[in-house]
């Protein structure tokens, strides 16, 4: 699976014979542990005259500048393993199991770039045994970036979502390391597309919007994991965890010109509003966007979304919706449309009023459901959490796994 690594630096020959120290009670003291390199035996000196047969045990990695990406394997020339434990670094361990026939122990997870391990060994004879290796360093190292943010309480459509630094050609690799748990058992899938950066990008989903109360864990076990020739190596582990809040929904009526909050499948709030004036490259998107942000005051310029110097103004409970730049907000100026016609520039506005009052009580991560022939197209999946738009075959099939 990790065959070629042109971009790992190697600071000294590997392969080096290693000698363990070993201990043990005396009348045990034929079953002495040695690490070689290569799956060659080797014996220790052991006992007062150093002739007793010796039983080797083989590490696969070993020197100062080993390759990185394998999982540790130790294997015993004869009897059978009792206990292995291979530390990381300062304290961390790499789990693993032993094989039926006690020969052999793997470990779980593959060995980090840059890594200094310990390898401490034990036979069913009470013989014991060391040995010590370092991984080399990672030329390039790939990061990433995570939303929600640690124990924060989202909306029923947020998605897990990973942006990565550099392009992520192993994607199969990159995405078997990322574990997902929740509260009540929710299935959902991976789905990779470009983020709206032009970044590479993964999101999970459920099939159908979060179950209010639900808790969600990502665990994401990267750290050795290599990404591809362009991408590099991760070089350490990622996790959040976040809460599912009340089951909202924002409904938006391009043709009506009408805003409405539901919560629990109640309306809450039924506000006149004038989206994007349609026919054009004013005109707003149809489709679900998610709540990304609640931006509060912020000023708006017409050349960053791509309209010349149309506008230029500060702007009241900016919530944002998509990258390209529609947001919800107040909207006073185009007080004579609200409820009438679609004026705006793409955004969907309305009175400071209602715009506080919405602003006040959604939460980001809800929902807000656009309808209508009054649009531009449909949100894309990178623009912004543009995912719910794809039918569930659709988003199940953009898995590197399936």
């Amino acid at each position: 699976m990790y065959s070629a690594r042109p971009r790992i630096r190697r600071s000294a020959p590997a392969g080096r014979r290693t000698r363990l120290a070993l201990t043990g009670p005396a009348a045990l003291l034929a079953a002495a542990l040695t690490a070689c390199s290569g799956g060659a035996s080797g014996s220790a000196e052991v006992g007062g005259d150093g002739k007793a047969p010796g039983t080797s045990i083989s590490v696969n990695l070993t020197g100062k500048a080993a390759t990185p990406g394998e999982p540790v394997k130790v294997t015993l020339a004869r009897g059978k393993l009792k206990a292995v434990t291979v530390t990381a670094g300062e304290g961390g361990a790499l789990a693993g199991k032993i094989s039926a026939d006690g020969r052999a122990w793997i470990s779980e997870r593959v060995a980090a770039p840059g890594t200094a391990y310990t390898v401490e060994a034990k036979d069913a004879d009470g013989g014991s045994g060391r040995a010590t290796f370092a991984t080399a360093e990672a030329e390039k190292v790939n990061k990433l970036s995570l939303a929600p943010g640690k124990n924060t309480t989202v909306g029923i459509a947020q998605p897990l979502s990973v942006v990565f630094d550099h392009p992520v050609k192993d994607k199969a690799a990159v995405e078997k390391a990322l574990k997902v748990s929740t509260s009540n058992g929710t299935e959902g899938s991976w789905g990779w597309l470009q983020d709206y950066s032009g970044k590479d990008r993964v999101d999970w989903r459920p099939e159908e919007y979060w179950k209010p109360g639900t808790k969600v864990t990502l665990d994401a076990q990267l750290n050795g994991v290599d990404t591809g020739a362009d991408g590099g190596w991760f070089v350490r582990d990622y996790s959040t965890t976040f809460t599912i809040g009340a089951a909202q929904v924002v409904e938006v009526d391009l043709d009506r010109s009408r805003l409405s909050l539901n919560r629990d499948g109640k309306q809450v709030l039924d506000i006149p509003m004038s989206a994007g004036t349609p026919g054009g490259e004013k005109a707003s998107w149809r489709g679900t966007a998610v709540l990304m942000s609640k931006e509060g005051t912020i000023n708006m310029r017409s050349e960053t979304v791509g309209l010349g110097d149309a506008y230029d103004k500060m702007v009241d409970y900016s919530m944002r919706l998509t990258w390209s730049g529609m947001y919800v907000h107040a909207a006073p100026w185009n007080a004579g449309y609200f409820g009438q016609a679609n004026r705006s520039s793409g955004c969907v506005g309305m009175s400071d009023a209602d715009a506080a009052a919405l602003y006040g009580q959604v939460r980001v991560g809800d929902p807000f459901e656009m309808t209508g022939a009054q649009a531009k197209g449909t949100v894309a999946e990178g623009n912004g959490y543009g995912a719910w738009n794809l039918s569930w075959a659709d988003w199940q099939a953009k898995s590197a796994l399936k």
